[in-house]
């Protein structure tokens, strides 16, 4: 058995990707545990993500409420990037936002559920494509930072979604689609808008992930800790942030902060 608070899961870009759940100073593989009956039991512990102070409800996935209105990581510019207000001297943390702020950018294209405009950090590619469940993904361009990126998407967003329909991602349920043609015809669309933004366009390399599951599940229904402390079922696989169980799926990023206990059965 092995017993700790949850952080988001941790992966490995290789032919499959390979997954690691981190349980406080612990870091357990899953994808050994994949096609085996688990047992997942919160012990109703649970702890701020930034402070590890005990809490009675987290906030943001897995944050206290002081650390939810304070921290520049829970800011509203990180949902939003267009609204990225560290030029005005007013981000909750310089230093933090020097570090994942003010740098380099890529705007993407990924195939989750459908085609889908992105962006991110150039420091957390491929990582943000495989949080996401993306089959596939390609750049388009890098820029100097998150506002300049969020800027471009929003207006590519008018007319392209930038969500994924989760339930349709972990079915594995996507249409064929041709990056590489999606890509130029993007370019071509809003080319006066990379030009004002003075973006590099980057190479014509298609990204695909393979994700370590068994057998998508045909229906989709969620789990969730507070509702009931126990998960047990057959790990039928791993996509994204969602372990996939024959009961149902659970987003282990939104539970970060909560204690539990792991048993193989």
């Amino acid at each position: 058995m092995a017993t700790g608070v949850i952080r988001k899961l941790v992966s490995e870009h290789k032919k499959t990707i390979e997954y690691s759940l981190p349980l406080s100073d612990d870091k357990l593989s899953l994808n050994e545990l994949v096609g085996k009956k688990i047992s997942l039991v919160h012990t109703g512990a649970k702890f701020c993500i930034k402070t590890n102070a005990p809490l009675k409800k987290t906030y943001g996935q897995g944050y206290s409420w002081d650390a939810f209105i304070t921290a520049p990581e829970c800011d509203q510019c990180i949902v939003k990037p267009e609204l990225c207000h560290f030029a005005k001297g007013t981000c909750r943390d310089e230093a933090w936002g020097e570090a994942h702020c003010m740098q380099p950018h890529i705007i993407d294209l990924s195939v989750t559920s459908g085609l889908k405009i992105g962006i991110t950090r150039k420091t957390q590619i491929p990582t943000r494509w495989v949080d996401q469940g993306a089959s596939f993904a390609i750049k388009i361009c890098e820029v100097k930072n998150r506002l300049t990126s969020g800027l471009i998407e929003t207006e590519i967003a008018k007319e392209m979604s930038d969500k994924t329909n989760w339930r349709a991602m972990l079915k594995n349920e996507y249409p064929e689609i041709d990056l590489l043609k999606s890509k130029k015809e993007i370019l071509q669309k809003h080319a006066d808008l990379f030009k004002k933004y003075n973006v590099k366009i980057l190479e014509d390399e298609v990204f695909e992930f393979t994700y370590p599951v068994e057998t998508y599940p045909t229906k989709v229904s969620s789990l969730n800790f507070d509702k009931n402390p126990e998960i047990l079922g057959k790990l039928m696989g791993i996509k994204g942030q969602y372990l996939i169980f024959d009961s149902g799926v659970i987003n282990m990023r939104k539970f970060q902060g909560y204690e539990v206990n792991l048993t193989v059965k």
